[in-house]
C-alpha cells in the first residue's frame, strides 16, 4: 500500500505516518516525488487497515500496490530516478557509457585503457578487481591490489569507478573505494549479499542473472531498497537459451519492459551478451536505441593478451567508432 500526503504536508506529517504504519506491524518508507511525498508500506502480508492512516494530518489517499515489488515500482514513484555521481547522471536525458577491461591486470593496463576511454567519452571505467569465474583455475584478478589502482585511475584520470564485489568477504572493501558496486549476474539472488548492498553508501548496478525473469531481477532489486538503498541501477546483460552462436542472448525487449513497470535507470552489458567483439557494436546501438540509459562495455588496448574476456573487448578504435555512432541514435 501506498499512503500519499498532500501537497502542503510536512516532514512532520510524514514521520507521523511512518510511526502509524509501524504502530501498525509495518514498514515505512518515504518516497520523495516531483509534486508530493508518498510512503510506502512494506512487511505487511495481505490488506492493510488504512483507515488510522486516513485520519492523520497530511494524508490525501491511499493506493493499494499491485506489484509484489513495491519500492521499484512506478506505482510508488512514478517520476523515473536519475542517480547523479558528481557531475554524471544516470537516467538523465544522454546515456553514459561505462568503458574498461574485464579485468584490472596491471596498473600500467588499467591507466592505458581508461586513457583512451575517457578521451572517447566514457563518464566511469570498469574493471574487475574480484572475478568470479566458470574455472577455479582461472585468473580470479588483483583483489585490493587492484581496487588500489582502480583509486588510482579515478584521482589522476577523473572517470567513476565500477567494479563487483562478489560476496561478503569483500564487498566493505569495494564499497571503500569503488563510486559504484556492481552486483553481478551469478550473485543475483544472493539474498544475503543483497541486504548488505542495500546498507551501503553507494549505488548498486544489479545484472539479471543468466535465466532471471524481469520480475525476478526486480524482485532482487527490491531486497537492495527495502534495506535503505535507493540508488539502483538495472543491468540487462543477455539470458541463457538455446542459441549458441552468441555467449548469451541480449533480450532487448527487457529494456522498454522495466522502464514500464519500475522507475530505476537500466543499463546494458552489451560485451557479456555477445561474447564476440564483432557484435558488440551493433548491439550496444540497438539498447540505446530501445532506451537504454547507459552502456557497460569491455576495452582493451591488446585483447589477445588479455587475462579475462579478451574475445569480447573491443579494440580501442572500435571503441572510438561505437561512441561516435551512439551520438547519432535517438532514444
Amino acid at each position: 500500500m501506498l499512503v500519499v500526503m498532500k501537497n502542503d504536508a510536512t516532514e512532520a506529517h510524514v514521520q507521523a505516518v511512518v510511526r502509524e504504519i509501524e504502530n501498525l506491524g509495518y514498514r515505512g518508507i518515504p518516497m520523495p516525488g516531483a509534486q508530493r511525498t508518498a510512503v510506502c508500506i512494506i512487511g505487511n502480508k495481505g490488506p492493510v487497515d488504512d483507515s488510522r492512516l486516513l485520519a492523520l494530518d497530511g494524508v490525501k489517499e491511499t493506493i493499494v500496490v499491485t506489484k509484489p515489488y513495491k519500492l521499484v515500482s512506478r506505482e510508488t514513484h512514478p517520476e523515473s530516478t536519475i542517480i547523479a555521481i558528481g557531475d554524471v547522471k544516470i537516467g538523465g536525458e544522454k546515456p553514459v557509457i561505462m568503458a574498461g577491461p574485464c579485468a584490472v591486470e596491471s596498473e600500467e593496463q588499467a591507466f592505458t585503457i581508461a586513457r583512451l576511454v575517457k578521451k572517447c567519452g566514457a563518464l566511469v571505467f570498469r574493471g574487475g578487481a574480484f572475478k568470479p569465474r566458470t574455472s577455479p583455475y582461472s585468473f580470479q584478478g588483483l583483489g585490493e591490489e587492484g581496487l588500489k589502482i582502480l583509486e588510482k585511475v579515478h584521482n589522476e584520470i577523473g572517470l567513476l569507478i565500477v567494479t563487483e564485489a562478489t560476496d561478503h568477504t569483500n564487498i566493505d572493501v569495494v564499497e571503500k573505494y569503488a563510486d559504484i558496486i556492481q552486483i553481478g549476474a551469478r550473485n543475483m539472488q544472493n539474498y544475503s549479499l543483497l541486504r548488505r548492498a542495500g546498507q551501503a553508501s553507494k549505488p548498486i548496478l544489479l545484472k539479471r542473472g543468466f535465466a532471471a525473469t524481469i520480475d525476478e531481477l526486480l524482485m532482487s532489486a527490491e531486497y537492495i531498497m527495502s534495506e535503505g538503498n535507493t540508488q539502483v541501477i538495472l543491468c540487462e546483460r543477455g539470458i541463457r537459451t538455446f542459441s549458441d552462436n552468441t555467449r548469451n542472448t541480449l533480450d532487448l525487449s527487457a529494456i522498454p519492459s522495466i522502464k514500464e513497470v519500475s522507475h530505476l535507470p537500466t543499463v546494458v552489458d552489451p560485451s557479456h551478451a555477445a561474447g564476440r567483439r564483432e557484435y558488440v557494436i551493433p548491439l550496444s546501438k540497438g539498447a540505446i536505441a530501445v532506451g537504454a540509459d547507459g552502456l557497460l562495455v569491455e576495452v582493451h588496448h591488446d585483447p589477445s593478451h588479455a587475462l579475462s574476456d579478451g574475445m569480447q573487448s573491443l579494440y580501442p578504435e572500435q571503441f572510438a567508432r561505437l561512441m561516435k555512432e551512439i551520438n547519432n541514435i535517438n532514444r
